[in-house]
């Protein structure tokens, strides 16, 4: 059966800018002229965007945050903080970024599509319970997976019960806000696939938890150098079994092509290829987990042409093509072995973590 899909875009989110600033309106424009080009944006159902409300920003951040954000985006261009800018339309950006990630993954829980995009900017993944960071304002997919607990209970395979979400996060930088969020929550799986060490310093595979939420955060931080070779290892011993051992109801994706060899903020050497082969990967486990349900949040990815096929290689994996495109091969620089680091992660969870 084919599945139904959703995409949450608009052009508002083109409105958030700052001049020189890596995290650009470009990459949503190269994006779209992308899925125009090959025929895929045809295969999406539109959500309409909306601003996500305070309670939804308050399942993933305290009132001082969002308080702080409002106070100071009146009177822009302003810098959040060192690396996060603001201009006169980024207080809405970041509101319709958070509900547009709310709504797909609600949508997708209710039944009314199977699985989702979400083309949102300012990323989210960075953002934590108490600031924002590294281009974020709002964690949109914390605020996502909230959103799908509250809309799955009492309905269909999570009748009576909160329902688990697992989301994995392979852009380049660890998804430290993420992680801060759902630290200590059981319900909530967390895996990682980062470059180590790296912006922000976060992501050592020792930390798998705290309190009732130990053993469901998974870092898997990859040295610089390592490739497709690693990312595919990394997914067969550990992403995947790990998905299979918590059996989510829902399956939610930070999504970043920032490891790709030619991204220029980071020096991992994954190949479109390889990023298409794990999109695929994590479609065929929502298929095999959670009756296909699967939505995919965009954070980074800072080279427009590496994001822009990229995209489009992911959104032939949700429409079920085995077809991809990697215009760019694999940069002919080699690879690192990361074969030790991931034999001490599988090592950490096969003693219990």
């Amino acid at each position: 059966m084919t599945a139904r899909l959703a995409l949450a875009a608009s052009p508002l989110f083109l409105d958030h800018a700052k001049p020189g600033h890596p995290e650009r309106p470009e990459r949503l424009v190269e994006v779209r002229r992308e899925l125009e080009r090959t025929s895929l944006l045809a295969e999406f159902t539109p959500l309409s965007v909306r601003e996500a409300t305070r309670d939804e920003l308050l399942l993933a951040h305290e009132a001082a945050h969002i308080d702080t954000v409002a106070r100071l985006v009146a009177d822009t261009p302003v810098m959040l903080d060192e690396d996060t800018y603001a201009n006169e339309h980024t207080w809405r950006a970041s509101l319709c970024a958070a509900g547009a990630a709310a709504d797909l993954a609600t949508a997708i829980m209710r039944g009314t599509c199977d699985r989702g995009l979400a083309l949102v900017r300012p990323p989210g993944h960075h953002a934590t319970p108490s600031r924002t960071m590294g281009f974020c304002v709002f964690n949109n997919i914390a605020i996502a997976a909230r959103a799908a607990q509250a809309a799955g209970v009492g309905t269909g395979t999570c009748a009576g019960a909160t329902p688990r979400i697992a989301i994995v996060d392979f852009d380049v930088h660890h998804g430290n806000g993420t992680q801060d969020i759902f630290i200590a929550d059981p319900s909530v799986l967390f895996i990682s696939l980062h470059q180590y060490p790296l912006w922000p310093g976060t992501g050592w595979f020792d930390a798998t938890g705290e309190g009732a939420g130990v053993g469901a955060n998974v870092n898997i931080p990859l040295p610089p150098g390592a490739g497709d070779a690693a990312l595919k290892a990394a997914f067969a011993r550990i992403v995947l079994p790990q998905l299979r051992r918590f059996r989510p109801d829902l399956l939610l994706v930070s999504g970043g092509w920032d490891a790709h060899w030619r991204d220029p903020l980071a020096q991992l050497q994954y190949s479109l290829a390889g990023y298409a082969w794990a999109c695929r990967q994590l479609v065929q486990a929502a298929d095999e987990l959670c009756g296909g349900r699967i939505a995919v949040m965009l954070e980074g990815g800072y080279d427009t042409e590496v994001l822009a096929v990229g995209v489009a290689n992911l959104a032939r994996a949700l429409a079920g093509r085995d077809a991809q495109d990697d215009p760019l091969g694999d940069g002919g620089m080699g690879e690192t072995n990361a074969g030790a680091l991931l034999d001490r992660v599988v090592a950490q969870w096969d003693a219990g973590a």
